[in-house]
This record gives structure tokens, sequence and C-alpha cells, in this order.
């Protein structure tokens, strides 16, 4: 199970919300996670109010 803060501390170059979603999206591309959790809020000042429901859309 693919864990959001895992990403985020793997990834410290993603400075917005938006980077999230492109390294989500080439995740789960690339790798054979099936599942992912949200463990934590992305902490970045543009992420949106949906912010569940676009990293969802990102990675399924």
């Amino acid at each position: 199970m693919l864990l959001i803060s895992e990403v985020i501390i793997a990834n410290p170059q993603i400075d917005d919300f938006e980077g999230l979603v492109v390294a989500l999206k080439a995740i789960a591309n690339t790798s054979d996670e099936r599942f992912f959790q949200m463990d934590v809020k992305p902490d970045y000042g543009d992420t949106p109010e949906n912010w569940e429901d676009r990293l969802e859309a990102a990675f399924y």
C-alpha cells in the first residue's frame, strides 16, 4: 500500500499540489501498487478543499 506521506518524503522537489498529482500519476502508472492511503493532508499553499478526490482520481 502506497502512503501519500511516503510520496511527499521521497520527492522533496515537489513544491505544490499539482506537482504531487503529477508524481502520483507517474507512480500509479509505473508501479504495481493497487491501493494508496491518504495518511496526511498535503501541506502546500495550493492544496484544494477537495484534495482527497483529486488524489484518488490521479491514482486510479
